[in-house]
C-alpha cells in the first residue's frame, strides 16, 4: 500500500495513486473497526452506557465513509487535472510497483481464503468466518485494482493511450465514492436512531402482546443501538393490566432486543 502510494505520486501514475489509496481504504477501515471494538469490549461493563457501547463500531464505520469520501473526492480532482493536464509517467517503474501489489494481493488471498467444504475426520461440519470472508473479498478487490492499473499502464506505455491512467483513478475514486456512500447508509439509521426498514420487530412486538385480546399497544418506539441490537419503548393500555414483566416474557425469544422498557395503563 505504501509502496504503491508513494510510487504513484513519485512516478505520476493516477492508476497506481488510485490502487494504493484502494488498498489504505480497507486498511483505515480495518484499523478503526479494530480500534472500536477494543474500546465497546473495555467498556461493555461501563453503567455510563445506557444501552451499551454497541454504536461504537458503527461510529467507527462512519468516521471510516468520511475519510474514505475524503480521499475519492482528492483521487477525482486530481485525475481531472491529469487527464487536462497530462504528465510524463515512468511506465516501466510504475509497471513493476503494480505488478508487486498485484502478486502481494494475491498472496494474502490465498492466506485469507476460507475452505467451507464439508464435514471434517471427526464428521464436524466447517463454519463460515465472516470477517474473515470479508478480508478476503477485500484484498480479492484490491487485487482487481491492481489489474486494472497494469492494463492502464501497458495501454499507455504500447499504446500510447496515456488517458487510461488518469481515467482509471477516477475509476478507482468511484468505487471507493461507492462504498463509503453505502457505509454512510448504513450507519445513519443506528446512528440516527432511526427503525430500519425491512425490520418485522414492530409486527412481533404488537403480535406478542395484543394475542390475548386485552393489551392493545398505544405507543411503540424501535431503535438500533448496535449491529443486529435494539432497544424498544412499548405503552400498553388494558382493561385488566398485568406487571410489565408479564408482558415482556413473549418477547424473550427475540434476542436482537437488548433493552425493553414497558409503561402500562388501565383503561
Amino acid at each position: 500500500m505504501v509502496v504503491e502510494v508513494i510510487g504513484g505520486m513519485k512516478l505520476r501514475s493516477m492508476a497506481l495513486f488510485a490502487d494504493g489509496c484502494h488498498m489504505g481504504t480497507h486498511v483505515a477501515a480495518f484499523l478503526i473497526t479494530v480500534t472500536a471494538y477494543a474500546f465497546a469490549r473495555r467498556h461493555a461493563a461501563d453503567a455510563r452506557y445506557s444501552f451499551g457501547t454497541g454504536k461504537v463500531a458503527v461510529l467507527g464505520a462512519f468516521v471510516s465513509a468520511i475519510v474514505l469520501g475524503a480521499i475519492a473526492l482528492f483521487m477525482a480532482v486530481e485525475s481531472i487535472q491529469r487527464l487536462l493536464h497530462p504528465v510524463a509517467i515512468h511506465f516501466n517503474d510504475a509497471i513493476a510497483v503494480a505488478a508487486v501489489g498485484l502478486a502481494v494481493n494475491v498472496i494474502s488471498a490465498l492466506m485469507l481464503r476460507d475452505h467451507p467444504g464439508g464435514p471434517d475426520a471427526h464428521g464436524h461440519s466447517h463454519h463460515h468466518d465472516l470477517n474473515l470472508r470479508a478480508a478476503y473479498i477485500h484484498v480479492i478487490a484490491d487485487a482487481f485494482t491492481s489489474l486494472l492499473a497494469i492494463v492502464a499502464l501497458t495501454g499507455g506505455k504500447f499504446l500510447g493511450l496515456v488517458w487510461l491512467d488518469p481515467c482509471m483513478g477516477l475509476v478507482g475514486s468511484g468505487v471507493i465514492l461507492q462504498w463509503a456512500f453505502s457505509l454512510m447508509r448504513d450507519t445513519n439509521v443506528i446512528l440516527l436512531d432511526k427503525e430500519p426498514e425491512h425490520s418485522d420487530l414492530n409486527s412481533e412486538i404488537r403480535k406478542a402482546i395484543e394475542r390475548d385480546g386485552d393489551a392493545l399497544i398505544t405507543d411503540l418506539h424501535i431503535w438500533q443501538v448496535g449491529m443486529r441490537k435494539f432497544a424498544a419503548i412499548i405503552s400498553i393500555a388494558a382493561r385488566e393490566p398485568k406487571s410489565p414483566a408479564d408482558y415482556k416474557r413473549p418477547l424473550r425469544e427475540h434476542t436482537e432486543l437488548v433493552h425493553v422498557t414497558v409503561e402500562v395503563h388501565k383503561v
